[in-house]
């Protein structure tokens, strides 16, 4: 399978605990808006897709879109294949969400109260060894790339 931009993303509402919709982004092309005022440390989207082991992983990340979230060393979560629009959430070096792994299952949980119409947002902290990927968050603390920041 190819990695491929995601055209027309959804949200499947059985992964959500809150009322969300994916609209367009300032941030990048399309995020996910709360659409109604979500409640500081809830969970408010699993983050589902293809369970992909560590090779087939390395394979999909060579392309020029990805949505795979790391489970562990050697697992990880395609939600670019029946992802529940979790997948769509945009970083931000300021962000709203972050994740929480229980077992085989990633959420998406608030860090803070978020109001209707906010968009929700994650720092994505890939490997300092990684390239780059430059940030478009906006946020006054932005780091200016995606990278967790070397502290």
């Amino acid at each position: 399978m190819a990695a491929e931009l995601i055209a027309k993303p959804k949200l499947d509402p059985a992964a959500a605990r809150f009322a969300l919709k994916i609209k367009r982004s300032k941030i990048h092309r399309y995020g996910v808006f709360a659409m109604e005022n979500i409640p500081r440390r809830r969970r408010v989207i699993e983050y589902t897709g293809e369970k992909v082991n560590r090779r087939e992983m390395n394979r999909r990340l060579e392309g020029d879109f990805t949505y795979i979230f790391e489970l562990n060393r050697y697992w990880g979560i395609d939600g670019g294949v029946d992802g529940s629009g979790a997948e769509i959430v945009n970083h931000s070096c300021e962000p709203n969400l972050t994740a929480h792994f229980v077992k085989d299952r990633i959420y998406y949980v608030s860090s803070r109260e978020i109001l209707a119409g906010e968009e929700l947002t994650l720092d994505y902290s890939f490997d300092t060894d990684e390239d780059p990927h430059q940030c478009r968050c906006g946020a006054p603390a932005c780091r200016g790339d995606m990278r967790r920041s070397a502290e």
